[in-house]
Parts: C-alpha cells; sequence; structure tokens
C-alpha cells in the first residue's frame, strides 16, 4: 500500500516535471514582454547620446552616466568634479525612504499585532478597514492629502478654531510633507506582512516566557521579533523600494528642495527638450540600488534557512 502511493506520487511528481517548462511559459513571456524588455531598452537608451532638440542619436556613448556623476562645466571643458546635485537627489530620496520605513515599521508593527490578535471572526474586518485607501487611486490620495496640509486646509483650519496655533502651519512644500505622502501611501505594504507573520506565530512560546518570569519586553526581544522577522523584512522592502522611486509625493506635496529619484526621472522624459539617454542613466542607478537591497534581503534569508 505504501509502496504504491510512493509509486503514484512518483509517477505525478515525473509527470510535472516534464510539464512544468510549458505550465510556466506564460509567466516567462509576461515577465520577457513586461519587465525585461523594457529593461533593457532603458539600459541601451542608458549609453546612446542625446540630440541637441530632444530625443537621441544612435551613437554609444557614455556621457549620461557621466553627467550623473561629473560636473565638467557650462560648456564641459573644465576639469571634472563630482557632481553633487544628483548625488544630494539620491541621498535625499534614500534618508525619505528610510525614515518613511522606520515610521511605518513603528506604527505599523503595533498594528499588524493588534489585528492578529483579535478574535479570528473579527480579523478580516480590521484587514478590511487597512486596505480601503487602496480602493482608491495614488494619484487622488495624494491630492487629498494635499489638500488635507494646505494652509488654508482643515488641518490648519481646526487647530486655528481649537486655538492651538495663531497662524497656519507651513507644510506644503516641505520634507515633512513629502514624508507624510510617503508614509500614507505605503503604511498598508508595512501591515499586512507583519500581520501574516504574527498570524502564524504560536503564542504558547510567550506564554512559557511568562512563565519563566521574562518581562512583556524580553519576550518581544527575544521571542516574537526573532519570529516573525521575515514579515518585517518583507514590509521594510515593499516600503522602501517603492518610496525610493516615488514621484507622485514630491511632486505634489514638495517643491524644488524636495526633489527626488522619481522627479528627477520623469523630468528627463517631458517633452521635446527631455534628456532620455540621462533619465535612462538615472533609472538603471536607482534599478541597481533597488537590486542591491534585495539581493541583501535575499542573501539573509538564506543565511537564516541554513541555520534553521
Amino acid at each position: 500500500m505504501a509502496g504504491g502511493a510512493a509509486s503514484g506520487g512518483s509517477s505525478a511528481s515525473d509527470t510535472y516535471a516534464k510539464a512544468r517548462h510549458w505550465l510556466l511559459l506564460p509567466s516567462w513571456v509576461v515577465l520577457g514582454v513586461f519587465v525585461f524588455a523594457p529593461v533593457c531598452v532603458m539600459l541601451i537608451y542608458s549609453f546612446l547620446t542625446k540630440e541637441f532638440r530632444g530625443g537621441v542619436i544612435w551613437e554609444p556613448s557614455l556621457a549620461a552616466y557621466d553627467q550623473f556623476f561629473f560636473d565638467r562645466g557650462l560648456f564641459g571643458d573644465s576639469d571634472p568634479t563630482l557632481q553633487w546635485t544628483y548625488i544630494s537627489i539620491f541621498w535625499r530620496s534614500i534618508w525619505q525612504a528610510g525614515l518613511a520605513t522606520i515610521l511605518s515599521l513603528l506604527i505599523g508593527f503595533p498594528t499588524a499585532y493588534f489585528i492578529a490578535t483579535r478574535p479570528e471572526k473579527t480579523r478580516a474586518l480590521w484587514v478590511f478597514l487597512i486596505t480601503i485607501p487602496y480602493w482608491v487611486n495614488l494619484l487622488i490620495r495624494t491630492v487629498s492629502m494635499k489638500f488635507l496640509l494646505r494652509d488654508e486646509g482643515p488641518m490648519n483650519d481646526f487647530l486655528i478654531s481649537a486655538g492651538l496655533i495663531d497662524d497656519p502651519l507651513r507644510i506644503i512644500n516641505t520634507n515633512l510633507a513629502v514624508q507624510l505622502g510617503l508614509f500614507y501611501s505605503y503604511l498598508p505594504f508595512m501591515v499586512l506582512p507583519i500581520y501574516a507573520a504574527v498570524e502564524r506565530y504560536n503564542f504558547t512560546m510567550s506564554e512559557a516566557a511568562a512563565d519563566l518570569y521574562a518581562s512583556k519586553f524580553t519576550t518581544l526581544r527575544r521571542i516574537v521579533l526573532p519570529a516573525v522577522k521575515p514579515g518585517v523584512i518583507a514590509g521594510c522592502i515593499l516600503v522602501f523600494v517603492p518610496s525610493l522611486g516615488a514621484f507622485l509625493a514630491p511632486d505634489l506635496l514638495g517643491g524644488a528642495k524636495t526633489f527626488m529619484i522619481g522627479s528627477l526621472i520623469e523630468e528627463q522624459f517631458k517633452g521635446n527638450a527631455g534628456n532620455w539617454p540621462f533619465g535612462a542613466a538615472a533609472s538603471m542607478i536607482l534599478l541597481t540600488m533597488v537590486m542591491v537591497v534585495l539581493l541583501l534581503f535575499a542573501r539573509q534569508q538564506r543565511q537564516a534557512g541554513g541555520q534553521a
């Protein structure tokens, strides 16, 4: 009986092994057409030459990357120096995305833990409430945030009427406004993976720690966090990566001083005067940064799996 079951399992396994390439073909086609091909086009454009009146000249060149990293003066004949303008934009994007990730984690972890510890009948309702904002387009939500934070907006009107402030708070066109926009846009990306990890957590381990006189903080640090670590890391990546390349929040809520990578890239493809090779080069640099983050995550996950 056991042998027959084993034989049946082996036969089924062999059948799927022969067909798996055909079963995966639609996925590979979609990835090739909508992911790999556009990336290849961007890579090719990043090594082309900008045409003076817009567009590109099909001549290989490193001018776009040189423009990003080096400043050669107005006429391009000066000694090269580091181009701090674009480097500072990238640095601003990194710390804005990092801060949005930290804030989302500080709010998202307790929220996910609260939802996962509710009665099973009410968990779906709490998850539903978390995902409601995603029924509305991101552009509309960002414009609504701008309306809320503006000088004559509802928030300032309420604070003035309550006597908490005398003059409106100047929030729009500041780093704070951009940060609030990023945090609001991507917070559910932090909550949902952590919720899924906490829901699978065995709470008897916390009870055992309490029986051994461990404090709540020690239980959280030594038992809960290591157990839900994959969900925390996944949530951090899901917030950090889109925040790094965001351009709606910086464009609508920020100003010239809050320029981020996504805005820089988007500007290069506007109209006939855009610099497509430079925009493609900036996109490839951003893609490289994202890939480094994902590879570090994959390496950490592999090491954690090996230790387990």
